[in-house]
Formats: structure tokens, sequence, C-alpha cells
């Protein structure tokens, strides 16, 4: 999720106030959202709900992101949200909404008819709406949002080039991705793209390895402060990226590309592999029609713990705790995440359905995103989350490995003494 980035001091204020305009039931619901790439297709469900149920849902765009965040913050304070909208921030910024009575809880909804709707939805994707008992947020147990796509991060493979390369199945191991790397070199190929210019891109593929090296307990011992940075398995974490720099496997300025270039890189054919979510099929479907790849996991490095990926809600959106047509917007939502909406959704804007039956109506390379949706995480379900400034110091250091400039150990202890320093200023 994207922070917030303004006006948070002002939203403390509503927070604290706790009221709310009243508002009279209508016949009429009011949805925002900031997805350009849906936008077309939820005004034509939208009409086709009011042919079904004679209720009028108006669907307004805001965009980019930014806008959108900065839209639902004044709203916040002036008490004019919509009926049914999302938040685009980390679960403590959920949390606050909750609290401001400003985010209704949709658990009853969910439980109705034995639990039919929530069955219905992927498990990992309400998981990001959900807070579960003896929450860290001080919130009731319950779901609070409605998930209405899924999305996962996977590696990208090029069919055509890799056959170029003499290379018949993409590699199942990290070694078997090194070969590969090798013979693509050989042929003048350039291996490896994404979009490390954006730190967060760099730092979800290195949580794949972290998992997958030194398993979740340790992982979240180290953001507790229990196991140091410096540890030695978070310098063979760190490694990886020493040793695909040596290997030759990046596309030239890796870590200088934002991930629209390196979509585009990936689409023209200039590398065979990329790393990439699942949003990538509707832009690589934009960019080249024609494109032959498939999806697979990160090669795993190590059998000592599976590998997971990062993944969940992609988009979700809550009812207005404060809505007079809370009612009529929780039955829209669940009409919008039933099988038939699911799938012209999933087929029109080519994004995984949040519905499971859903899926069997998707492209293939969107089948097999969705099959990695089991051994998918997410921060906003971690029990604990690492502070910004050690994740961005981490991120960085990646960076200067890549380019040569630090080594993994280097990087280590420069991540740890940031660490050391975070962890003190929480304790004053």
């Amino acid at each position: 999720m994207r922070a917030l980035v303004t006006g948070l001091c002002c939203l403390a204020l509503v927070f604290g106030a706790g009221c709310s305009k009243a508002q009279k039931p209508s016949h009429k619901i009011l949805v925002w959202h900031w997805m350009t790439d849906r936008h077309e297709t939820f005004l034509k469900l939208a009409e086709e709900y009011k042919k079904q149920t004679g209720i009028e849902v108006t669907v307004e765009l805001f965009a980019p992101s930014d806008a959108y965040s900065q839209k639902i913050i004044a709203a916040a304070q002036a008490n004019v949200l919509p009926d049914v909208y999302g938040i685009l921030d980390k679960k403590s910024i959920f949390a606050d909404f909750i609290k401001a009575g400003l985010v209704a809880d949709l658990s009853a909804a969910f439980a109705a008819d034995n639990g039919a709707w929530e069955r219905s939805l992927f498990e990992k994707a309400l998981a990001v709406d959900r807070f579960d008992y003896n929450n860290i947020y001080g919130i009731k147990p319950g779901i609070y949002g409605v998930p209405i796509d899924v999305t996962n991060m996977q590696m990208l493979y090029n069919k055509k080039l890799l056959a170029k390369a003499g290379i018949q199945n993409p590699p199942k191991t990290y070694d078997e991705f090194i070969k590969a790397v090798e013979a693509l070199k050989r042929i003048g190929i350039a291996p490896f793209v994404s979009g490390w210019g954006e730190l967060w891109l760099a730092d979800c593929f290195a949580s794949n390895y972290a998992f997958n090296i030194m398993g979740e307990d340790k992982v979240m011992a180290t953001f507790r402060g229990q196991v140091p940075y410096t540890d030695p398995d978070w310098i063979r974490v760190l490694d990886i990226f020493r040793d695909l720099r040596d290997k030759g496997a990046f596309l030239d300025g890796i870590v200088t590309k934002g991930n629209k270039y390196a979509e585009q890189d990936f689409a023209l054919e200039r590398a065979a592999f990329s790393f990439n979510g699942s949003w990538g099929v509707n832009v690589y479907h934009d960019m080249n029609p024609n494109l032959e790849y498939g999806v697979m996991p990160p090669p795993p490095i190590s059998n000592a713990f599976h590998l997971k990926i990062w993944g969940g809600a992609g988009s979700s959106f809550v009812v207005n705790a404060a809505s007079a047509n809370k009612d009529k917007a929780i039955a829209f939502l669940q009409w919008l995440t039933a099988v038939g909406q699911q799938v012209v959704l999933a087929k029109e804007t080519k994004n995984l359905p949040a519905n499971r039956e859903a899926s069997s109506s998707i492209s293939p390379v969107l089948e097999e995103f969705a099959k990695g949706m089991e051994q998918s995480t997410h921060p906003t379900v971690w029990p604990i989350n690492e502070d910004p400034l050690v994740i961005e110091a981490f991120d960085k250091g990646i960076q200067a490995i890549v380019i040569g400039e630090k080594t993994p150990a280097q990087v280590a202890a420069d991540v740890q003494k940031v660490k050391v320093r975070q962890t003190a200023k929480g304790k004053r």
C-alpha cells in the first residue's frame, strides 16, 4: 500500500472528533477509486447493477493514487467520504480510519449464509482486510474491507528467447537460473531486468530469498531486534545480488530503472527474465500483444525453507460506517465480487480475480500467477514490520552492491547500525 504522504496530522483531528454528518438514505451509491485501468469496466458494471436492482452507482475516478490519497484525507477532514472507497496506506492508518468510525465492520455480512461470501474469496486477499484477535492496533477482530482482485509477484520468462539459448524449460532452482543466465549471455541476450530504481521492488526480491534461506521466524526475529543484519544468513541474502552482478545477469542500468521502463524492456524482448507483479499482464498486452511468456516463482537457492512470494489483495474497497446507504453499499460489493462480475473484471482488465471460482475463466498466464497465491505473504499480515529507515538502508545497500560500490558484508554492517540507532530511539 502506498503511504499517505500529506495531511495525516490534520486527519488526526478528525479521528479525535469521532463525529460524522447525518445523511439521508437514498437509492444511490457513490464510489471513489484510483484505478485508471479499471474505470471503464466499473462504469459498465455500475450500469448493469442499476438494470438489475434499480440502484444507481456513481463511480468517480481520482488519479494518480497520490491525488486520490489527498482526496480521501480532505474528505475525512470534512466528513464527506463516499459510501464506498479505498484506503491506500499501511495497516496502522487503516486502523486509524476504523477507530474514527470511517470504516464499517463487514464481519456479519461475510459470516451470513454460513460464511458463503467469505469462502468465495481468496483467504490471502481477505487477510489484508482482516484484523485478528489480539492485533497490535486494538481493533475489534473482524473483516473491514472487500478485495476486488488479488496480485502476487513472480518471475517472468520469455519463451522465445529461452528457446534461442537452447533452454527447454524454465529454471526451477537458483543454480539452474545461473546456467540459463550463462546460456543467454553466450548468444548476446540480456538475462534479467526489473525496476530496481524503485526500492520496494528490490526489497520484494530480497525478501523472497530471506524467507527461503532463514524462514519466517528468523526474519521476524530480525525485525524485533533479536537477530542482527550481520548474521550470516542475511549476508547470504545480500550476496545473491553480488553473485547475479558478477555473473552478468542484469540488464544495464537496472538500479536506475523505474518499473514502467523495466516492463517495456521485457515486453519488447530486451531481456529474457523479469521480476514483476501480476498487474504486468495488462501492461505487457498493451505493449506487445504477441509476447510469448510464462510465469515461475523466483528459483529457490535453498531447501531449508519454502520460498514465499509477495501477494494478497491487489485493490480493496471499504464501506463508510457513517453512510446512510451502508447496507446498499455492502450489497453492491457482494455483487461486485460474485463470480459473474469477477469474470468480467478479470477478462477486461487482466487482473487476478479475488473470487476463487472466477479463476477458472482467466487467461493461462494469469492462471500461472493464481497458482502462486497459496505461497504468498505480505507485510500487512506479518506480526511485526521493520522500521522504514532500516528498510531504506537495506534497499539502498542492494543498489550499492549491484553497482559494485559495497560488499554484502559492508551493507549488512551499515544496515545494522541504522537498526541499532532506530531501536534506541524507540526505547526513549
